[in-house]
C-alpha cells in the first residue's frame, strides 16, 4: 500500500484515539485547552528558533560559506510549526521534537544518512587523450 494513503488515514484515526484517551482521562475541556496552547507554545518557539537559525545562516553567508545546515534545518522548522498548528498530540509530539535543536540535529542527521548516495566517487575521473587543431584549405 502507498505510504501516503497510509499516512492520510492512519495519523487522523491515531489523533482521534489520543483525543479520547487524554478527554477521558482529563476532560473536554481540558483536552482543548492543552491543544490550543500546545499550538501557541509551539509556533511561538518554532518562530524563535527559526531566527536563531536565520541569524546562524547569515553569518555563514558573512563567512562566504554555504549555509547548507541551516537551510535544512529551516525548512524542518517550517514543518515543525506546521505540525504544531495541526489539533493533536501526535503531531505536537514530532513538531516538538523537530524545534529542539538537539533532537532536530539528531533527526536530520538519521535521515540525511539514509538518503544521502551511497556511491562512492570514482578514484579517477580523468580522460587522457590527444588532440590536433585541424585547419581548412583557406587556414582558418
Amino acid at each position: 500500500m502507498n505510504t501516503a494513503i497510509i499516512l492520510i488515514l492512519g495519523i487522523p484515526l491515531i489523533e482521534i484515539y489520543l483525543f479520547i484517551k487524554v478527554g477521558s482521562q482529563i476532560g473536554a475541556l481540558n483536552t482543548i485547552l492543552l491543544i490550543l496552547t500546545t499550538a501557541v507554545v509551539g509556533i511561538w518557539y518554532a518562530r524563535y528558533e527559526g531566527f536563531n537559525t536565520l541569524r546562524s545562516g547569515m553569518s555563514q553567508l558573512v563567512k562566504n560559506e554555504v549555509p547548507l545546515y541551516e537551510m535544512v534545518s529551516g525548512a524542518a522548522i517550517a514543518f515543525a510549526a506546521l505540525l504544531l498548528i495541526l489539533p493533536g498530540f501526535a503531531t505536537d509530539i514530532v513538531g516538538v521534537l523537530l524545534v529542539f535543536p538537539v533532537t532536530r540535529k539528531i533527526i536530520l542527521k538519521k535521515y540525511s544518512k539514509k538518503y544521502s548516495s551511497k556511491k562512492k566517487p570514482k578514484e579517477n575521473n580523468l580522460v587522457e587523450g590527444e588532440y590536433e587543431d585541424i585547419e581548412d584549405k583557406d587556414g582558418r
